[in-house]
Parts: structure tokens; C-alpha cells; sequence
């Protein structure tokens, strides 16, 4: 059975984590069609922007399948070694999209799961979810996870909830900046949609190329993200939406973007 639903709502593309009975937990398989989702919504025109969730109310993603991961070590070492960089690879794919990606929490974010949060660019949380990397707890260290939410949250934030393995409320994860709204649950999806219809509004191109610049040159040194950063506005100026946009703002009219 699918482990991933991919929905169509207005500009935007929603996949759902779809395994309410496992708190949706990271399988093999459900990296693999989140993969593959994440790519069409990338090549598909419609789609201005990407949404990931969970199925039900309890958890958004409890992390990975320790049952799947238990398989996984049978099959030997290598084997279980290529599983995780799976997941790795799936947070990298994030960094390589055109189009920006919204969390909506829709309860627990834990341990792989607060990596997939981190990877995405924006989140909007029910007030009542809960985040933590409990990994430390059982001998284990969230190594793939350290990097998108050392980015997201800085250093001493992230080795806080690192080392000790604590859970946050929502209201704490927002004052970290591991979300950028919490909101009630029955809020919960139109203020995840009224997110996504904001972002849809703008220029494909120009959410493409910054969004993309953005996770190119974050690591670089000052002057080098600052010279990489002049040449890709070079690029940007050249676009129509650009021109559209400038046109728009002298018109004093809204301007029709279209991604070009």
C-alpha cells in the first residue's frame, strides 16, 4: 500500500505522511515515494509551492522505523549503512528544490522527523505538537538530523535539544525558531493554506533562484556568499517576472507573474 498521499489544492502540492497507525514513522519505502513526490511537485508548473504533513492527529513523523531498521541490519552492515543515507539523501533533496516547502505539524515531530522539519523552509505547528531528539537516550546520536537543524535553529539551540534529549512544546519551538506560527488545531490547515496561497503569489522565478541561492551559499565565507549572491540577482534581473514585477509596482498594479 502507498505510504504517501500527493493532493492538489489550489497551487499547492500536499504529501502526506500516510502511516497514522505507526505515528507516521520513516520506512524505506515512504523515503523513497517522498523522493519521488518531492521531484514532481519540482517539475510540475501547477505547483508554486510544497506542503509536507502527517496523516491523523497525533504525530507528524516519529522519526525513523525501528522495526524497518531492525530488517535493515539483518540483511548486514552495508546494507543498514545505505538505508540511512537514504535518509540523508532525502534531506539533501530538499536543499535542491525550486519551490518553497511548509510543514504543517500536525502533532509530534521526533527525532528523523525534527531533521525532515528542519529541511523544510517554513512550518506552521499545532499548539498542542511535540518535538524532540530522544535519540541520545537509547546510546544513539542524531548525527543526519544534526544538520538541517544546526542551520535551522543555530549551534547552541540545536546541541541543547541534541544532548539532552528533551521534548519542547510548541510555544518553545517557535520561540527557537523551529516554527514560524502555532496555532490551534482547528486553525491548523487554513493557516498552513493561507501560507501557501502567500507564497503562490509570488514570482516562481524569483522563489527559484533565491531559495536555491540561498541553500548554495549559506556555507560559504562572507565574501564569497556576497559576490555568489551580486551574480545571482544579475540572473534574476534578467527574468520577465522581474521586469513584470517593476512594471507592476510603476503601474501600481498587482503584477501577473509567470515564472518565466
Amino acid at each position: 500500500m502507498p505510504e504517501l498521499r500527493e493532493e492538489q489544492r489550489g497551487a499547492a502540492r500536499w504529501l502526506v505522511l500516510d502511516r497514522p497507525a505507526h505515528r507516521n514513522a520513516l520506512t524505506p519505502g515512504l523515503m523513497a515515494e517522498l523522493r519521488a513526490a518531492l521531484g514532481r511537485a519540482d517539475a510540475d508548473a501547477r505547483v508554486r509551492a510544497i506542503c509536507i504533513t502527517g496523516a491523523g492527529e497525533k504525530a507528524f513523523c516519529s522519526g525513523m522505523d525501528l522495526a524497518a531498521a531492525g530488517a535493515a541490519l539483518q540483511a548486514g552492515p552495508m546494507a543498514a549503512h545505505e538505508g540511512r543515507r537514504a535518509y540523508a539523501g532525502l534531506l539533501a533533496d530538499f536543499a535542491r528544490l525550486g519551490k518553497p516547502v511548509v510543514a504543517c505539524v500536525n502533532g509530534a515531530a521526533l527525532a528523523g522527523g525534527m531533521g525532515l522539519l528542519a529541511a523544510c523552509d517554513l512550518a506552521v505547528a499545532v499548539d498542542d505538537a511535540r518535538f524532540g531528539t530522544p535519540e541520545v537516550d537509547i546510546g544513539l546520536f542524531p548525527y543526519m538530523a544534526l544538520a538541517p537543524l544546526s542551520r535551522c535553529l543555530g549551534r547552541r539551540a540545536a546541541l541543547d535539544l541534541l544532548f539532552t534529549g528533551r521534548k519542547i512544546d510548541a510555544l518553545e519551538a517557535r520561540a527557537i525558531g523551529l516554527v514560524n506560527r502555532v496555532v490551534p488545531r482547528r486553525e491548523l490547515a487554513a493557516a498552513t493554506a493561507e501560507l501557501l496561497e502567500t507564497l503562490a503569489q509570488k514570482s516562481p522565478t524569483a522563489l527559484r533562484l533565491g531559495r536555491r541561492a540561498f541553500y548554495a551559499t549559506q556555507d560559504l565565507p562572507y565574501e564569497a556568499q556576497l559576490e555568489a549572491l551580486c551574480a545571482q540577482l544579475s540572473v534574476n534581473s534578467l527574468a520577465e517576472d522581474a521586469a513584470e514585477g517593476i512594471a507592476a509596482f510603476l503601474e501600481k498594479r498587482k503584477p501577473g507573474f509567470k515564472g518565466s
